[in-house]
């Protein structure tokens, strides 16, 4: 306890110590004119859309994001594959419908409708599946927005597949 006190009265009435010097403090830099200086232009090109909101856009309507940051082909993909899947799902749901009209309480009827379910369970996770990687590909692809390469496969002369980037300086 002794020793703790006196740590405490230590550490309380310690001056500080010859060799600490107190930096003085560093005057402001001055404006340069700005009639003599040189506008640097930007290194990087930004994208129409900042990654957010591309990710928000496609996460929304699959396809919107990769239009905006001009990947049409990409987007017009994303939006078949929507119109596929609640294509198929309102199907699967009409279909569901039926059966459970026509159920006669049978085991085999039973199966149908459970299959039926099921079905209509896969489509929505596919569904819901497009949303996300819409929404991560168009963060990307606004991430990636001036990258300069060029992806490119084919057949390697050995006869493997083989794929490349090509960058331009």
């Amino acid at each position: 306890m002794r020793a703790l006190i006196a740590a405490a009265v230590l550490a309380v009435a310690a001056a500080p110590a010859q060799a600490q010097v107190i930096p003085e403090r560093q005057p402001t830099q001055q404006q340069p004119d700005p009639s003599d200086t040189v506008q640097v232009p930007k290194f990087r090109a930004e994208p129409p859309v900042s990654p957010a909101g591309a990710m928000w856009r496609s996460l929304l309507l699959p396809g919107w994001g990769q239009s905006k940051l001009g990947r049409r082909v990409t987007g017009a993909v994303f939006v078949f594959w929507e119109g596929v899947t609640l294509t198929m799902m309102v199907k699967s749901i009409n279909q569901l419908d039926y059966l459970q009209r026509i159920d006669d309480g049978s085991e085999p009827s039973r199966d149908k409708i459970d299959g039926k379910k099921q079905e209509i369970e896969d489509w929505a996770v596919l569904l819901i599946f497009n949303h996300l990687l819409s929404a991560a590909e168009a963060y990307v692809s606004a991430l990636l927005w001036d990258f300069p390469g060029e992806l490119k496969g084919g057949i390697a002369p050995s006869g493997d597949v083989a794929v490349g980037v090509t960058l331009e300086f």
